[in-house]
């Protein structure tokens, strides 16, 4: 049975080497490239990643597209910000030939600033029979929808996300826009001064003590009030849009 692994990449050119890199066991790798405008595009070439345009913020439009492209019965998905463990790569392997689900679940361990583990880990599906891969749906925060039973596959998948508060800052920038366009369409109701308080509280509340950020040390300080800051740009942003409307 073969394997295909699909990458979805925007201006990626220091991270997709490290990415491809960890999942040398594939048969197939496919980047999906949301119009980088940097190396990404020749680096994934380079490294004989077979490179399909697709420009678009739709990140459900995207994996979808790397699924219709896929050769393998088997998909799995990584981003380029994460790495596969050789313990990950070998039980993969190992579900693939058992074949006794439609889908698995892969465990992620986020990593802040650097090499800064944060103390709770994710349960994410990422690898599936692609005949049982229905589709993905939702704009920026996609989900899978599977035809049959899904498991759990031993092994971590790395992810080293928010490297430095410049790029944090930027992703902000970028992706707050998309968010507030989506609660616009979804009919949310006016802002007012006090929701504000609420979102705020709740993006700190969540990462500080829900995800128990308060065990990583300063880091996960930093990493709280970000996502408060955060959750305040994006309902910000909310707010000037109803202004205009």
């Amino acid at each position: 049975m073969k394997l295909s692994a699909i990458i979805i990449a925007k201006n990626a050119e220091n991270l997709i080497v490290d990415c491809i890199d960890s999942i040398g066991f594939v048969d197939e790798v496919i980047v999906i490239d949301n119009n980088s405008i940097d190396r990404t595009v020749d680096i994934a070439k380079r490294l004989k990643a077979k490179v399909i345009k697709e420009k678009t913020d739709d990140f459900a439009k995207q994996r979808n597209k790397g699924l219709k492209e896929a050769r393998g019965d088997w998909v799995f998905y990584i981003d380029t910000d994460e790495r596969v463990t050789p313990e990950l790569a070998r039980n993969i392997q190992a579900v693939m030939e058992g074949n006794t689900a439609s889908a698995y679940r892969v465990t992620r361990q986020n990593f802040y600033f650097g090499n800064h583990p944060w103390p709770k880990q994710e349960h994410l599906e990422r690898l599936f029979k692609k005949k049982d891969l229905k589709e993905w749906y939702g704009k920026l925060h996609e989900s899978p929808r599977v035809d049959g039973k899904i498991a759990d596959v031993d092994g971590l998948l790395l992810h080293y996300t928010h490297r430095d508060l410049t790029s944090m800052l930027e992703k902000t920038i970028q992706w707050s826009q998309v968010e507030a366009q989506l609660r616009i369409d979804n009919h949310h109701p006016p802002m007012t001064w006090w929701r504000f308080f609420r979102v705020i509280l709740t993006g700190f509340y969540d990462s500080y003590i829900d995800q128990e950020g308060y065990k990583a040390g300063i880091v996960g300080l930093i990493e709280s009030i970000y996502q408060a800051f955060s959750m305040f740009i994006t309902y910000a942003r909310l707010w000037e849009l109803q202004q205009k409307q």
